[in-house]
């Protein structure tokens, strides 16, 4: 877990150490709404200046190598502190088990004034059990100009609710999710092999990957594919799971959402994972890696084929990105992106998932500690607050013309990158990916070179499934989604690894659909499709 204290004192703690950090605080005048529009370009402050300084404590999720930077190098914080006249204790952590049982601890003794919900299900036990506030008197398009005129509409928002009550409001989310598989297409060549577009060719590049020394070492140390488990699950990266018509993560199928892990087809499915690694050509330890340690195998050269889910994820100018860091160590690196299937969609159109939450011990206390942080959730969605946690400061990180922005890298990378690249946890809000065009502004980045564009144009040309239509899937009642969860997880690993196939999924499946009710949440979830008017 990594946290600042962020007013006069503050500590950072990384997973792998603790950083001492000073702070300091500031004051300055915040700035009045534009007249007539509604929208406040990120200058609520107006009425902060009113009020008296509250401190706020949040909890986010953040990359696992990003680490906000001392007060004085921090200009968000500062930004923040001086606009809504609060003290802000941020803690944030990787996303993942270790995040959700570390606000689960909070709830039960000092919950966080603000969070991002992590959880598989969206936060919907949460509201069940009572703990989450009622947003009605918080959230609107009064309150939250900004997030509902570029980001949220109110008929996404209206989908979202559970239990008949308004508790759940989600991020802005990606309209786009840009996943692929990607390759080593240096390693290809090297073995004098053209991109696999079928699943045979595919395994047999993992054989040559594995066993004929791709990157000329002469040693025997590399694999063809690896992901991370995390100790928990088989996850969605594998390409069986597309071969066999399973599109990640779910998908409307002849009037009626499939869950892909709750398939009959998990049954060759499984049995095609068990044969690669039973071939030894996928990294013995991807049970047990954490993500992103699967991403620094395939950056130190171990590995050659690995999912990527963004769409700067191999491109040459994203330093934190694959293809980058991997030059770093073998300049002739490249990671290309391929597919196996065809028009068969690997990608998928983004929907509402993490919401942010606030708690109903903390609403009913102090309500305005929700309504100070509302106002800076709300400035964050804004252009001014959008253009500061993406791209830094104007005039120093970025130039704009009119609508057009242009970066300036080497400033970004030796003030932001080179201390913990920190804009990408106060990011949190509107993604780390980049969406400029929702305020009808252009990034002119003349520092894509001709194999990223050429990587781009590939991307934006590849087919999308429709995911949920932007509707929020919300089980049933009293569903125990999570032990559900772990128990379908059980079985995927029992057949792994003990059973070696899938030949036991067929009663595995029967036992997740019927004694643990995968059937009524199926059922659930194509009503919640239906109802929106995404199927009939």
């Amino acid at each position: 877990m990594k946290a600042l204290r962020i007013g006069k004192s503050g500590i950072a703690l990384t997973m792998a150490a603790t950083l001492a950090l000073s702070a300091c605080t500031s004051k300055g005048s915040p700035q009045s709404e534009t007249p007539g529009t509604g929208e406040t370009n990120g200058t609520t402050g107006t009425k902060a200046e009113a009020s008296k300084k509250i401190s706020l404590n949040w909890f986010i999720t953040a990359p696992p190598n990003s680490v906000l930077p001392s007060a004085d190098k921090d200009f968000v914080r500062k930004t923040i502190e001086e606009k809504f006249n609060v003290d802000l204790h941020v803690e944030y952590m990787a996303a993942g088990s270790d995040y959700n049982t570390k606000i689960n601890a909070l709830l039960a003794s000092t919950p966080p004034d603000m969070w991002r919900d992590a959880n598989p299900d969206g936060g919907v036990q949460l509201v069940q059990n009572g703990l989450i506030a009622d947003l009605t008197d918080f959230v609107s398009p009064q309150t939250m100009p900004n997030y509902f005129k570029h980001w949220v509409s109110k008929e996404v928002l209206q989908r979202y609710q559970v239990e008949g009550g308004f508790y759940l409001a989600p991020l802005p989310y990606r309209k786009k999710v840009y996943r692929s598989y990607y390759i080593r297409k240096d390693w290809l060549d090297a073995l004098n092999l053209k991109m696999p577009t079928n699943y045979k060719e595919y395994m047999e590049v993992l054989h040559q990957f594995t066993f004929k020394d791709p990157d000329g070492n002469g040693k025997n140390d590399t694999y063809g594919f690896t992901t991370s488990g995390g100790g928990t699950s088989i996850g969605y990266d594998w390409p069986e799971e597309i071969n066999h018509g399973l599109l990640f993560p779910g998908f409307v199928e002849g009037n009626r959402f499939i869950l892909s892990l709750y398939s009959p087809k998990m049954e060759q499915v499984l049995d095609d994972i068990a044969k690669a690694i039973d071939m030894q050509v996928v990294d013995p330890d991807w049970y047990l890696n954490k993500n992103p340690q699967h991403i620094e195998k395939a950056i130190q050269g171990r590995v050659g084929v690995v999912v990527g889910n963004s769409i700067d994820f191999a491109l040459d100018n994203n330093e934190q990105g694959i293809q980058y860091r991997s030059k770093q160590i073998n300049p002739k690196a490249d990671w290309r992106p391929f597919t196996l299937f065809g028009d068969r969609p690997v990608m998928f159109d983004g929907a509402p998932s993490s919401p942010f939450l606030f708690a109903k011990s903390v609403a009913a206390k102090n309500p305005e500690k929700v309504r100070r942080s509302v106002e800076i959730l709300d400035w964050l969605a804004s252009e001014e607050g959008f253009l500061l946690t993406q791209f830094g400061q104007e005039g120093k990180h970025y130039t704009r013309e009119g609508n057009t922005i242009q970066p300036d890298y080497e400033a970004y990378t030796n003030d932001i990158i080179k201390n913990g690249d920190y804009l990408r946890i106060w990011s949190f809000f509107t993604e780390a990916v980049r969406q400029p065009e929702v305020f009808g502004l252009e990034l002119m980045d003349n520092k894509h070179t001709d194999r990223d564009r050429g990587i781009l144009k590939w991307l934006e040309a590849q087919p999308t499934h429709m995911f949920t239509g932007g509707v929020s899937l919300i089980p049933p009642t009293n569903f125990d989604l999570a032990g559900v969860d772990k128990r379908r997880d059980e079985f995927l690993a029992k057949a792994l690894f003990e059973d070696k196939s899938g030949k036991n999924w067929p009663r595995y499946l029967d036992e997740l659909l019927n004694k643990y009710k995968v059937k009524d949440l199926e059922d659930a979830y194509t009503e919640n499709v239906r109802s929106a008017g995404v199927i009939r």
